[in-house]
């Protein structure tokens, strides 16, 4: 533990680039949905309560991926400054070690590396079971609002909603909807009404169409279908990938289908390798916190911006060799296992090698 003054000085430098760090990475990440929410938030009345739901439930799955990069960042901001300053010099030259100086940031690997294991096995399958059910509450409110008429509304992907204003002459509950979601049969549905239902048993949320005419075109060129109907009931179903969220398939079904394909299957072998992951990449985030301190020596004169900049440009490096491993993967040079767990090795090599070669100056 932190016994000393100076074990506590060091690991108090840590937090402040940590924190500012971890922050702007978040927000990077979020802007994206937060562009999407925001209008959900001014233009379609949704609730503050819903929107901060959804940035609940999506912070885990961005956290798994922000926690280690900011690690890497604070301890080459914080050594950057210890080595910039000649404090680092005055510590060595007082007889401690650069593995000595090191215990406080040993501590906060462990703890930014529990955090992303946390985040990693517990909150993204959290994240991913809930937040199917935000969206389709968010979904359901939207619509329940009334859409914007005269406007094409596109509540769930790859489905266009157009409900005509007052002034077009036609009956305020008339409605066009572009269906694309099957592509190889895509729909258009006029109907001279429309009502939205809920099911709370369920949670399900549907159009009501009546006195409307379904126009369909399969896959033949040469075929057109024209439907009439008097009352049609069409499903709005929201999957989870409407928020970034993905569901997992179980260990044992990918398993099975490697069996059944001699291990053969690349979009199984890369789904398996991405469970690996699920241990590998959190357990990356504690070499990560480990590489910043000689990098943070080396790269003294950088700074607050520096050290980002340097942080980020050693996970696109981890990211690229990640890349090349799946590649390898998928063209059956190595396991599963190894490539989710072979970056790792490298960085960790890289480190102790680096480690040792600053702390011998």
């Amino acid at each position: 533990m932190l016994h000393t003054i100076l074990d506590r000085y060091i690991f108090r430098e840590l937090f402040s680039p940590f924190g500012i760090s971890l922050a702007a990475l978040c927000f990077v990440m979020l802007t994206k949905e937060l562009l999407r929410l925001v209008e959900l938030l001014v233009t379609k009345g949704i609730g503050f309560l819903s929107v901060l739901k959804v940035f609940a439930h999506l912070l885990p799955s961005f956290l798994v991926l922000t926690l280690p990069i900011a690690g890497i960042i604070a301890t080459i901001t914080a050594f950057g400054r210890l080595s910039l300053d000649k404090e680092l010099v005055a510590m060595r030259a007082a007889g401690f070690s650069l593995l000595r100086l090191s215990h406080s940031v040993f501590i906060f690997a462990g703890l930014v590396c529990g955090l992303t294991l946390m985040m990693a096995q517990y909150g993204q399958p959290w994240s991913n079971v809930n937040l199917k059910k935000v969206a389709l509450n968010l979904l359901r409110d939207e619509l329940v609002l009334e859409l914007d008429r005269g406007v094409f509304n596109e509540a769930i992907p790859k489905m266009m909603i157009y409900v005509p204003d007052a002034q077009e002459g036609r009956d305020n509950r008339s409605i066009f909807v572009a269906d694309e979601r099957n592509p190889a049969d895509p729909r258009i549905i006029v109907a001279q009404q429309y009502q939205v239902i809920t099911d709370p048993a369920t949670s399900q949320v549907a159009l009501r169409l009546m006195n409307g005419v379904i126009h369909s075109r399969p896959q033949n060129a040469e075929e057109y279908q024209k439907i009439s109907f008097t009352s049609y009931d069409l499903k709005l179903t929201v999957s989870a990938s409407l928020y970034g969220a993905e569901e997992r398939t179980p260990m044992e079904a990918i398993r099975a289908k490697l069996e059944s394909s001699g291990w053969t299957d690349t979009n199984a072998l890369r789904r398996m390798m991405e469970y690996y992951k699920d241990l590998a990449f959190p357990a990356a985030s504690l070499v990560f916190c480990i590489l910043g301190v000689p990098v943070g020596i080396v790269s003294k004169r950088s700074g607050s911006i520096g050290g980002f900049a340097v942080g980020v440009l050693v996970v696109i490096a981890y990211y690229v060799i990640n890349v090349a491993c799946e590649f390898l993967v998928t063209t059956l040079w190595i396991s599963p296992f190894a490539g989710a767990w072979l970056p790792n090795v490298i960085f960790t090599l890289v480190t102790i090698l680096w480690f040792y070669r600053v702390s011998r100056q």
